[in-house]
């Protein structure tokens, strides 16, 4: 009898904590499946409270559970969209670490219409690339009132720089256009847009500014009004 008791004492101990493996030998938790696993039927439920949600970790195949409240399901926001605009203040700054004749124009986290404030730096006016991608840029400015009798010759324009490894290169620009309007006079239209897609890197720095920019009357720039946005659209 007591053999016998001490063998289911054995017995249920061995069951209570044993590990158990299916097409495996060397099963790794109490429940090791290694191949697919089918649920044939599943209750339905019409809310999200009470329950959690299970995980497959890729590294190790263990299977995990997070709760509802940690999964943000109404935030569709891309997380890389920034905009800002400046229409008073405009001022050139001069870094010294750009490209020849580009001076980038003071944006700051003020001047910010959407986004989030860490995309962009005030120390430099630059966006902050969070992740690599093909990104989508609009820039426009408006030198002025957007027409002017003394640029024509001097073909200055808007610009974009890109930072990367310290090392800032231009990646497009608009000059800005002119028109003949009579046999004496000629005006430029200062106003224009770039609108394009870019190839960028996790950490390059993003910058708007003007090319041409010593030839420009910069007592203008106090009229002047200018405006980015960029998002990703794909990895």
């Amino acid at each position: 009898m007591k053999k016998t008791l001490l063998l289911v004492c054995v017995l249920i101990f061995t069951i209570k904590y044993a590990q158990v493996g299916i097409s495996t030998n060397d099963p790794k938790a109490t429940l090791d499946v290694n191949g697919n696993a089918m649920i044939r039927q599943a209750p339905q439920t019409n809310t999200l409270s009470g329950y959690q949600f299970l995980l497959l970790n890729q590294n190790n195949s263990e299977i995990s559970q997070i709760s509802t409240s940690n999964i943000n399901f109404s935030d569709s926001v891309n997380p890389s969209i920034y905009s800002a605009k400046k229409s008073s203040g405009i001022n050139l700054l001069d870094l010294g670490l750009f490209p020849s004749g580009f001076r980038p124009i003071n944006f700051t986290t003020a001047e910010k219409i959407t986004g989030d404030s860490a995309l962009f730096s005030d120390s430099d006016s630059s966006y902050q690339v969070p992740s690599d991608g093909i990104y989508l840029i609009s820039y426009t400015f408006r030198y002025g009132t957007g027409l002017q009798a003394s640029l024509l010759a001097n073909t200055p324009g808007i610009g974009i720089v890109r930072t990367r490894n310290d090392i800032a290169t231009l990646i497009d620009n608009r000059n800005f256009s002119g028109v003949n309007l009579s046999i004496i006079l000629s005006l430029t239209i200062s106003e224009t847009s770039l609108n394009s897609l870019y190839n960028l890197q996790k950490n390059d720095k993003v910058t708007f500014g003007l090319t041409g920019a010593g030839l420009l009357n910069l007592g203008v720039l106090d009229s002047s009004v200018s405006s980015f946005y960029i998002l990703k659209i794909s990895n």
